[in-house]
């Protein structure tokens, strides 16, 4: 990781790994983990939040959400495994949370107040969510919500 919160690599890398199946780059992508209840209200409020439909969404237990994982070098199967990718740049972690609620606007600009945070405190914040959050939360299919905003969102998954 970059100290800006960017996962390290060359804009739009992820083209030339052919690891990455091709997919549908018209919006940014959040992949996460899509067993998870957090996880999946989180991706309930993207579809209510993100008018504009600038945000797909990627379950990290397709093909396409683990090969994206593993080419930044993150563990797909790590309870830490969250990653925005919007204009070529990647963000993991809490810096993907904040910058998909900035992508969505609205009140969703209100996770920008955490960018005062020193990104350690940050990191600290999101690892205890994380790690805890089958726990707390309890378990999800994000496949089997009803919601069409949502299913319409979804990449990756056949």
């Amino acid at each position: 990781m970059r100290g800006d919160g960017e996962a390290e690599s060359e804009r739009w890398s992820y083209r030339a790994d052919p690891r990455v199946p091709p997919f549908q780059e018209d919006a940014a992508v959040v992949v996460l983990d899509g067993a998870c209840a957090l996880c999946s209200f989180g991706a309930r409020l993207i579809a209510r939040f993100d008018r504009r439909a600038r945000i797909r969404i990627c379950p990290l237990q397709t093909e396409l959400g683990r090969a994206l994982l593993t080419h930044y070098g993150i563990d797909p199967d790590d309870p830490e495994s969250w990653l925005f990718l919007a204009e070529g740049r990647a963000w993991t972690a809490f810096d993907a949370w904040i910058r998909v609620a900035e992508t969505c606007g609205g009140l969703g600009r209100l996770l920008s107040v955490f960018w005062i945070l020193p990104r350690p405190v940050r990191d600290w914040i999101y690892r205890r969510v994380a790690r805890n959050r089958i726990a707390l939360f309890g378990p999800a299919d994000i496949c089997a919500l009803p919601d069409p905003r949502l299913k319409a969102r979804l990449i990756g998954v056949r």
